[in-house]
């Protein structure tokens, strides 16, 4: 559907007649480029989700909840033993080049009071790194360690796609090699009002949004990048969002669960602090494992005890996964698997009088958690929340840039401390990926020393 007369017709046809009348206003120039906007955009996608979800309105199911099973922070002799196995596992999957990294960046550092990709804001407490290098300098080191190319996969947006490409290319691509970083934009789905009515947003497009952070696997595969990193050899791909300064990138303990348990998707989980915290809940519905967000949850579930009085569904969703490959090939070989979720929204749009007016609109979006029940197996595994857990989601308050800074001084700290270095509490310690990525590696390197420290510490390669 490229030509005007195509999209006109399709337009009448669905009854979008006020689309229409718009168009015949405009200049011979804006006409061409609402026309390409139109086509840029999977307008047929959003009726039918219209018209599925119109369909679907007040219908219900009961659903069967029940604990899923998670792998354990180790605790015990044989649980340490598993560990060194899955280890043993995922440094095979290192050493053979079976893996890439997928960030999903698609977000702009507003909520932070930052103009511009949020990748590209400054974290790290002493040397200021933006996420962006930290993530890199994670890749760096692995490659360094594992003499493989690690390919580090970025999901942009519409709105940073160039400014985070930019980026890359001002910073020489953080020594990764530019052939060795990739890009793909997510794409958008145009919103809806309950009358099934399109919006405009500006002369020459439609009110859109991204299509979620499911759409990341769509896109890997519509971009080409799928089939470029199987033809390479790659068989797994270690996704995370872009706000979390600690995730420990191609962990080989967590690619080793992965390997040894035959899961098609992974998923790295958190002991929930209260039944309160607004976090997704990795659990078993209807028999299979799933995430469902806290939103979702009924409150009967979020706040149930077990007969300890601890939290009973307690697995905290992450962002952070592993997808094999084979199996994200499979999900798109016959349309995207993923189901597509409404949002209701009020947003403040132009309207004719020339003055804005809050209209209700449906938004559809994919969570990429929505693979799992999809998958044969599926696999979770716990981690220490102040080890690889602070999202920089807010301005200040809870997960913002202060609790994430504070999270990255307290682990490097304690890594420093495990030498028997005295440091003083007021003291900002910062250690560079290059330097170490985790614990186990500072401590193999770093002789032991009993000294006093009372000025900042930076370590670096």
């Amino acid at each position: 559907m490229k030509r005007k007369t195509d999209v006109l017709d399709f337009l009448k046809h669905h009854g979008q007649h006020h689309l229409i009348r718009h168009f015949h206003v405009l200049a011979k120039e804006q006409q061409r480029e609402f026309v390409q906007n139109i086509t840029a955009l999977d307008i047929e996608l959003a009726l039918k989700l219209m018209d599925k979800f119109s369909r679907d309105e007040g219908a219900s199911g009961e659903e069967r909840i029940e604990p899923a099973p998670v792998i354990a922070l180790p605790n015990a002799e044989e649980e340490r033993h598993r560990v060194k196995a899955a280890r043993n596992a995922g440094n095979t999957l290192l050493d053979e080049g079976r893996v890439a990294v997928l960030i999903v960046a698609g977000g702009q550092g507003s909520r932070l009071g930052f103009e511009g990709p949020k990748g590209t804001y400054s974290i790290s407490p002493i040397r200021n790194k933006t996420l962006f290098q930290l993530f890199a300098e994670q890749i760096r080191a692995r490659v360094k360690r594992y003499g493989k190319t690690i390919p580090l996969v970025v999901m942009t947006s519409i709105e940073n796609h160039a400014d985070t490409t930019a980026f890359f290319a001002a910073h020489d691509y953080f020594g990764l090699g530019k052939k060795n970083v990739l890009f793909f934009p997510q794409q958008m789905l145009p919103a809806v009002t309950p009358e099934g009515k399109f919006l405009l947003s500006g002369q020459t497009n439609l009110f859109s949004n991204p299509d979620g952070h499911g759409g990341s696997l769509k896109g890997l595969h519509e971009s080409g990048i799928l089939g470029n990193l199987m033809a390479m050899g790659i068989t797994e791909l270690y996704y995370a969002q872009v706000d979390n300064p600690l995730v420990k990138i191609c962990d080989p303990v967590f690619l080793g669960h992965h390997c040894l348990a035959g899961a098609e998707v992974s998923t790295k989980v958190v002991r929930r602090r209260t039944v309160e915290e607004r976090v997704g809940v990795y659990l078993k519905r209807n028999g299979k494992e799933a995430i469902v967000e806290y939103s979702d949850l009924a409150a009967e579930h979020m706040s149930a005890l077990d007969e300890k009085g601890e939290i009973l569904y307690w697995a905290g969703n992450t962002a952070i996964h592993i997808f094999s490959l084979p199996f994200v090939r499979r999900i798109n070989e016959h349309g995207f698997s993923l189901p597509y979720h409404r949002a209701r929204k009020k947003n403040a749009l132009p309207h004719h009088s020339g003055r804005t007016q809050d209209v209700e609109v449906w938004k559809f979006e994919t969570f990429v958690f929505d693979a799992i029940p999809l998958a044969k197996h599926a696999c979770a595994m716990e981690i220490a929340r102040e080890e690889e857990f602070a999202p920089v989601k807010n301005k200040t308050g809870e997960d913002s840039s202060q609790t994430a800074r504070k999270a990255m001084i307290s682990l490097h700290r304690k890594w420093v401390e495990r030498t028997g270095v005295r440091i003083d509490p007021e003291v900002a310690v910062e250690i560079s990926p290059l330097a170490a990525v985790d614990e186990e590696e500072f401590l193999e390197k770093t002789p032991v020393q009993e000294r006093y420290i009372d000025t900042d510490i930076y370590i670096g390669d």
